[in-house]
């Protein structure tokens, strides 16, 4: 037991910082990276034998991004509502089939699939753009409010708003199309 605890501070001790840092710059406030790094530092101790992970780096990052996108899907996401893969009418958008809560296997597949495919597209971007998708499509904040607690033009908001948009469109009409919807 005395070995596994020093073993598992060590961890903590090494990892703690640039864990945090790597959380932090995929969510939108202190708190909810503290509370995902708390997380990840509750799954790591419930585990039995630290011996037994291959790479505890690999391990924690891991966790870290699931944790991330678990915060995320809990939120309401009713501001997708408008983010369709195409401009076509007869398609639906992807709101309808994230926000089902249906039990079949392929439709939470789907849903696995696509926040997976958002987050990593989310990735892809300027920290800035990130951080205004984030707030606005999925925390529910106005532009506005965005703008007015960084302090910024409203236009550029919606600029970097409009860049993510057309990234992100991008990304999942691909999969869009891999899935054959």
């Amino acid at each position: 037991m005395t070995t596994e605890r020093r073993n598992i501070t060590s961890v903590v001790k090494e990892y703690s910082t640039r864990l945090y840092r790597f959380i932090r710059g995929r969510v939108t406030s202190d708190e909810d990276a503290e509370d995902v790094l708390q997380d990840v530092w509750f799954q790591l101790s419930n585990l039995g034998n630290l011996d037994e992970l291959e790479s505890a780096s690999a391990w924690l990052y891991r966790v870290a991004r699931n944790r991330v996108t678990d915060l995320y899907r809990k939120r309401k996401t009713d501001s997708l509502d408008g983010l369709a893969l195409t401009d076509d009418p007869e398609i639906a958008p992807i709101a309808d089939l994230l926000l089902m809560d249906d039990h079949d296997p392929e439709i939470q597949f789907f849903q696995e699939l696509f926040w997976e495919e958002l987050f990593l597209a989310l990735e892809e971007l300027p920290q800035n753009q990130r951080e205004v998708f984030i707030l606005n499509e999925l925390e529910g904040k106005t532009l506005q409010e965005i703008a007015d607690m960084r302090g910024e033009k409203l236009k550029t908001i919606i600029s970097r708003k409009g860049y993510a948009i057309n990234h992100l469109r991008k990304k999942l009409f691909n999969l869009y199309q891999e899935l054959n919807l």
